[in-house]
């Protein structure tokens, strides 16, 4: 169990984190066809924009409401009834996520009110879905938001099961499409993560439908059509609704699991729930719920990339066995990053979060803090730290340090490819231990605190010559 550690700051000096508006609108980009609308200022949807397209590296679409001045104090109600009349008009989406901001919040906005005003203003739209969250700045961070809207897709697109009972003589659904596994992904989940996912699921003969599906929309792909200001790709509104006929839900990630309540409730479809999805033993556990729901034997090709992650888990044995590794990020990576990290014998002296999560306390490690990268830098002091795993915001923070940052987690603007890389998985984690293992060994340090590892009779370093001598048994070469 760890302790939670409260910093009484009134202000974030070093930022982590990325806000709720971001996250809500993130999610809304896994839908197909579909389009956010930022309840706020410009300057908000702009600067949400910005990252979104730096991390990506595609062009992203965001739409504001474009509170003003006027509007803030007088009311911006007919700004957003505006807005999603001129969007259904000119863009013709399938889903617009209504996202607020910390200012319209602020000002108290009632969205919901404001979705009713516009359908009875405009019934030629009843077509186009309207899903509004409640996302201000003002609490949370980018895993919250993006929480918030997988929830609000739950509670608007997926029917109750009383309204899908006649569909079958028994009155019950779930299940009727037996070989259907829905998929909540958390944000903690790549491209490259949902993509390898939906691998794993398929090779078992099952059929993921995803939510939200960032693999089909922000994977990367050149697009052939011509240029849309709606997500390409994606989950289709029309999947989202056979949600409740599916054999069964599999929940990656603590911070869906109240999605995954509402999900039950509303479908009564059973689910299984998985804190993360790296290492042998989430992943094993992962393998045997997907071998029980299919009913087959575990394929030949998972077996043998179990096989390859419990060599890797050996041959990084040596630079990962007590190798002291700082932690920033939010809850659910932090939370899978540790459980992975301790698995294979590591140590995590300084674990930083932006927000505070039930999923904290239940970490293998001594505390983790509520804070940001200041906290993460004063934590380190006297560690002697051999990795920083946080998001970009972090690089100026392990160079004060003097170590090495594995890149992980939103936003990751000055690095290439961020978001398609895979980390759960049997391979995923072997290219992250390899990765791990790699950066700690090309700082050179001493490795003198881990020479039983090593050697029986340990490592010696002739400081006046600068010389490393170690057996010749060992076989290994400095």
């Amino acid at each position: 169990m760890a302790e939670i550690l409260r910093r009484p700051k009134p202000l974030a000096v070093n930022p982590l984190k990325a806000s709720q508006p971001v996250g809500a609108a993130l999610a809304f980009l896994g839908l197909d066809r579909a389009l956010p609308l930022m309840h706020g200022s410009q300057g908000c949807t702009a600067f949400a924009k910005v990252f979104l397209v730096r991390h990506f590296r595609e062009p992203i679409p965001l739409q504001t409401t474009a509170m003003d001045q006027v509007a803030t104090i007088m009311g911006a109600d007919e700004n957003v009834v505006q807005a999603l009349a001129t969007i259904a008009e000119k863009n013709a989406p399938a889903v617009i996520g209504l996202c607020t901001t910390g200012l319209s919040e602020t000002q108290g906005t009632d969205i919901r009110r404001c979705v009713r005003e516009f359908r009875a203003a405009h019934p030629e739209y009843a077509h186009v879905h309207v899903v509004p969250v409640n996302s201000t700045d003002t609490v949370g961070c980018l895993e919250t938001g993006f929480a918030l809207a997988v929830e609000a897709m739950i509670e608007t697109l997926v029917p109750e099961k009383s309204a899908l009972a006649g569909r079958c003589q028994d009155g019950n659904v779930a299940g009727r499409r037996h070989k259907q596994v829905n998929v909540l992904a958390s944000s903690m989940l790549t491209p490259g993560d949902i993509e390898q996912i939906k691998d794993w699921i398929e090779a078992f003969g099952l059929r993921p439908v995803v939510l939200p599906d960032l693999a089909d929309s922000l994977d990367g792909h050149l697009v052939d059509a011509e240029f849309t200001s709606l997500s390409v790709g994606g989950t289709p509104a029309a999947e989202i609704v056979t949600l409740g006929e599916a054999a069964a839900t599999l929940v990656i990630g603590p911070s869906l699991y109240r999605a995954a309540d509402r999900l039950k409730d509303k479908t009564g479809v059973p689910d299984h729930r998985f804190a993360g999805l790296m290492g042998l033993e989430a992943c094993d556990a992962f393998t045997r719920v997907l071998a029980e729901i299919s009913g087959k034997p575990v394929p030949a090709q998972i077996e043998r990339q179990r096989a390859q992650l419990q060599d890797a888990m050996v041959d990084a044995h040596f630079m990962l066995g007590f190798a002291p590794v700082a932690l920033a990020g939010d809850p659910d990576l932090l939370g899978s990053f540790a459980d992975f990290l301790v698995g294979v014998g590591a140590e995590i002296p300084v674990a930083v979060s932006p927000v505070k999560a039930d999923r904290l306390a239940e970490l293998p490690i001594a505390a983790v803090t509520v804070g940001d990268l200041e906290d993460l830098e004063r934590g380190a002091a006297g560690q002697a730290l051999k990795l920083v795993i946080a998001n970009s915001h972090a690089a100026q923070s392990a160079a004060r340090l003097g170590v090495p940052l594995l890149r992980a987690g939103f936003p990751q603007y000055d690095w290439v490819g961020g978001h398609a890389r895979a980390w759960v998985g049997y391979r995923g984690s072997r290219q992250a231990l390899f990765d791990i293992a790699n950066l700690i060994l090309g700082q050179h340090h001493d490795i003198a605190p881990y020479r039983s590892l090593f050697w029986q009779d340990g490592p010696r370093r002739e400081e006046a010559r600068g010389e490393f001598h170690a057996p010749a048994a060992a076989g290994l070469v400095h």
